[in-house]
């Protein structure tokens, strides 16, 4: 199951609206949203202190929650390996294509 998944399971499970939820956690409504629906850019990954209170307030394992974290990292980390990948070799196949106009 996905990191952001499990809270919002957890979260209905306990009755809790988002807003409620948030004003728990000292985080956004739009922040806890990113987090449920997989949205989450690169600087807002979840902190160790945030992975706490979240699994305090849901009454969850924290060591669950640090594993799929880090298989949400793990994947994200395999996506931008592979864009790295296709980036530069279509800066080569650039370069290689301007180097036979210039010649």
């Amino acid at each position: 199951m996905k990191f952001g998944l499990k809270v919002k399971i957890l979260r209905g499970e306990q009755g809790l609206a988002q807003k409620e939820f948030v004003g728990r956690l000292d985080v956004s409504v739009s922040y806890i949203s990113k987090v449920e629906n997989e949205r989450i850019d690169f600087g807002d990954y979840p902190s160790e202190k945030f992975i706490h209170k979240l699994a305090a307030e849901l009454k969850a394992d924290e060591d669950e929650y640090h594993i799929l974290f880090a298989n949400e990292l793990s994947r994200g980390w395999m996506r931008f390996k592979l864009l790295h990948t296709l980036v530069c070799k279509s800066m080569e196949r650039l370069l290689v294509e301007a180097k036979k106009r210039k010649h």
